[in-house]
């Protein structure tokens, strides 16, 4: 691949979207970029990366928190922030990779090279994925998947798995989690190859 690839992966809870991210990576031969990130953020910050853990992907309250000069007091927002930053970053120095989550179909939506991919599965897929008894798991996933929805949808102008947002939403228990794989990454290397054809600089 002679141009940029951004991979760019949202995902339902217990929809194998950690896998698939794992699974692509490994097949395109790029980083993946998913609480790693968090290590750089933390350095950059001096601080340890378990304790921006506490604050990745979760939404902020905005009854408990101020901006002043554009610069928020949630943690939660903070941390999110610096994330934001770090792709940017990333993307800047021309670096192809894929990214879990992080809003990125939104914070890299100018890149050319941009994919945005969003797995979503049945509900009964994703339970059964889940190493919780069948209630507890049901409640697991429908406290993440809030948790992620908030999150996006307060950082980003689009809705969390709207189809409009991305190149291709795909539902993982159709073909389960390597069959998805497979075509995710025939559709990936269908686009790379397009971005390839493209003369230098266009």
């Amino acid at each position: 691949m002679s141009h940029q690839l951004i991979v760019a992966i949202g995902r339902e809870s217990g929809s194998g979207g950690l896998d698939i991210a794992h699974a692509l990576a490994e097949r395109l031969q790029l980083p993946l970029l998913d609480k790693s990130i968090l290590q750089k953020a933390a350095e950059d910050k001096g601080v340890s990366a378990e304790t921006l853990e506490r604050y990745d992907e979760r939404p902020y309250s905005p009854l408990f928190c101020r901006s002043v000069r554009g610069i928020s007091s949630a943690p939660e927002d903070c941390v999110a922030q610096m994330q934001f930053e770090l792709l940017r970053q990333h993307a800047n120095a021309g670096e192809s990779f894929v990214v879990l989550g992080r809003c990125a179909e939104e914070v890299l939506a100018d890149r050319e090279g941009l994919i945005s991919i969003f797995v979503r599965a049945d509900l009964d897929f994703r339970v059964k994925r889940t190493p919780l008894p069948e209630e507890e798991a049901l409640d697991f996933i429908k406290h993440q998947d809030r948790q992620r929805r908030i999150y996006h949808d307060q950082h980003c102008k689009g809705d969390w798995g709207d189809a409009k947002c991305y190149d291709l939403v795909i539902n993982s228990a159709r073909l389960d989690i390597p069959g998805t794989v497979d075509i995710l990454e025939q559709y990936i290397r269908s686009r790379a190859a397009q971005l390839d054809d493209r003369p230098a600089g266009e």
